[in-house]
């Protein structure tokens, strides 16, 4: 299976909720990621170097996969609510994993 990793750094406007909880952007982009049809993780995580800072890694079994899933109502819903909290967003990284541990 031929698997592709995106990463990415979101950059939140000035006074947008980071808590995790529901109100919160971590919560928002949560809301969105239940049933992805070949998502193999989805991981929203804060950067403890800069509060202002999420990091989002998701590992998808292909790039159609991916692309499929921003059709998704809950993803776009949750794309619509998410967005206006965020100021930046770096260009991300795609990567092919060679190796690792899963458990």
């Amino acid at each position: 299976m031929r698997q592709i990793r995106r990463r990415r750094t979101l950059q939140l406007s000035a006074g947008s909720a980071l808590a995790a909880g529901t109100g919160g952007l971590a919560g928002i982009l949560a809301s969105g990621s239940g049933e992805m049809p070949g998502c193999i993780s989805y991981v929203v995580a804060e950067d403890l170097a800069d509060a202002d800072a999420l990091w989002v890694t998701e590992i998808w079994e292909s790039k159609e996969a991916h692309q499929a899933s921003l059709s998704l109502p809950a993803v776009r819903e949750a794309i619509g609510k998410g967005r206006p909290l965020i100021a930046s967003f770096d260009s991300g990284a795609q990567t092919r994993p060679i190796s690792g541990v899963h458990r």
